[in-house]
Order: C-alpha cells, then structure tokens, then sequence
C-alpha cells in the first residue's frame, strides 16, 4: 500500500477523497499546471463550488473569476459545461465508466481514467507525464521518440487489479522523483513539446484582456486597447492596436468566453462600419 510511509509519497489534499467530483475538478486543474499551484486552488474552488450542481448553477463569469491563477482558462469554460452536462442529464452524479467520462467536455483519456482510478477504483489506463517518465526510464532507457502506443501496453499489464489508486500514486510519485533526480525521461517521448514562453505572447494578452473583462464588464474595445497597451508597456513591450484587440476579442467570443453587446454585436459590426455609434470598437465586453 503507498501511503505516508513510503519516502517518496506526496501527501496531496487530493488524496484524502473518493468524491469523484473533488477528483474530477483535482484532474482538471492539474492539467498542464505545476501541483504546487493547484494546491493553493483545489480547497478554495471547493469552498465556493461544493458540488456539481453548485458549479452549474453559477455564471460562467464567477467560474472564470475564480479560475485565475490556473491558467488555460479554456479548461475552466470545458469544465462548466461538463457540469451543466452531468447535472442536467446524469442527476449531478459523474459517471463511473470511462467511455461516458470521454465523452463529456474538457475530458480526455488521461483525465477519464484518473476519475475511474482515483474516485472508483477501478483498473484502467491512466498515461500522463509522470507515469510515462516511469515507464520510460525503466523499459525505454535507451530509446528516444517512444510513442504512447508502446507504453500504454506496459501501463495496461502493470496496473494492479485490487489497488488501482494505490498503484498510479506510487507512479506519480515515483515520476515526480525521477524528474527532479534525473534529465527528465519524458523528454523521450514522441509527445513531448517545449512549452512556448507566456511572456508577450498571445495566450498572455488574452488572458489579460479577459482578466480586464472580468474586473469591469461593459468595456469597450478602445478603453481594452487602452489598457492592455499599459500592461504590455510594463512589461517592455509596444503598445497594442485596436485591430489586434478585435481579433483577440472576437476569438475570446467564439470560444465562449466573452459576448459583445450593443454596436449590433461585434460579428455583425463589420458590416455596418461607417455608422456612428454603430462600430466595432464600440460594442461593450461581458463574460458570456
């Protein structure tokens, strides 16, 4: 049994539930995001959303706001819908099997087979970064570009039938060891891609503009241009135009993000440039 005892093991507020919605948001949160960040979140997003039906019953806005800090706000708009989804259709209970898990919102297989794992524990493929550095390190030390498909093989014969949680702890685990003891085997792998800086990039102005959202709802494309031009400028970068505020804008929109209001709205605007009141720039910013 992997608990406290064992040197390696992490003692995470995550794995003292069963709850499979804690676990389901746990997942969620720690995808692509460093654990010690997730820790600061997991407890106060529960505070505020308890169950799956208090997540579906707020707006998306409070959701978003509270996400802050986790990045990839993206996962935060999956996540709501996967709760109004589980609540509207599955009586707020997540479902136990893990083709039903796939198929909801923001769920992929990593994240569909640690809720069967660690909320239902029940043997399953669970592949993510630092159980494919396991297996890497001990059945691919020579091999570069290892591939998913070789691995999930070995991850499927290994996993113990009785204690299925136990087992991919003490991978993680052992993982996390090897990571910081070692060149990081998952380098090796045919997935592995270096993460483009956030600094100045366009996943930092969205973020920020939706940041600058969620502060003041009702803003219009110049006043975010105005302020977006500020934090780009702190950061020693040029000002921003108002046409690549659009573009963000409207991108932010087609995701679910944000929704224009007034000016017709910001996909018509286009057409009825030339029309005072009545521009792109001039619609107003909300949550959807």
């Amino acid at each position: 049994m992997w608990h406290e005892g064992n040197r390696l093991y992490r003692d995470l507020p995550w794995r003292g539930t069963d709850n499979p919605y804690e676990v389901l948001i746990s997942e969620i949160m720690l995808q692509q995001t460093q654990v010690s960040r997730v820790l600061t979140h997991w407890e106060r997003w529960l505070a505020v959303f308890p169950t799956v039906d208090a997540l579906a019953a707020a707006p998306l806005a409070e959701v978003l706001e509270r996400w802050q800090g986790l990045g990839y706000n993206r996962r935060a708009v999956a996540l709501k819908r996967c709760a109004d989804i589980i609540s509207a259709e599955w009586a707020g209970e997540v479902p136990h099997e893990y083709d039903e898990l796939l198929a909801l919102p923001g769920i992929g297989p990593a994240t569909a087979g640690g809720v069967c794992v660690f909320a239902y524990q029940k043997p399953q493929v669970y592949l993510e970064t630092n159980v494919r550095t396991v297996f890497i390190h001990e059945f691919f030390a020579e091999s570069d570009s290892v591939k998913d498909t070789e691995i999930i093989p070995l991850v499927e014969q290994t996993c113990s039938a009785d204690n299925p949680r136990g087992w991919y702890y003490a991978l993680l685990d052992y993982g996390s060891y090897l990571k910081k003891t070692l060149p990081n085997p998952s380098r090796r792998s045919a997935h592995h891609s270096k993460q483009s800086s956030f600094e100045g990039s366009v996943r930092q102005k969205r973020a920020e503009l939706l940041r600058l959202v969620l502060a003041v709802p009702g803003q219009t494309a110049d006043e975010l241009t105005e302020q977006l031009s500020v934090f780009e400028q702190a950061g020693g970068r040029d000002a921003v135009s108002t046409e690549l505020v659009l573009e963000l804008l409207a991108a932010l929109e087609q995701e679910g993000f944000l929704v224009a209001r007034g000016a017709e709205d910001a996909k018509d605007a286009e057409n009825t440039k030339g029309v005072e009141g009545n521009t792109p720039d001039a619609a107003q910013w909300y949550v959807a």
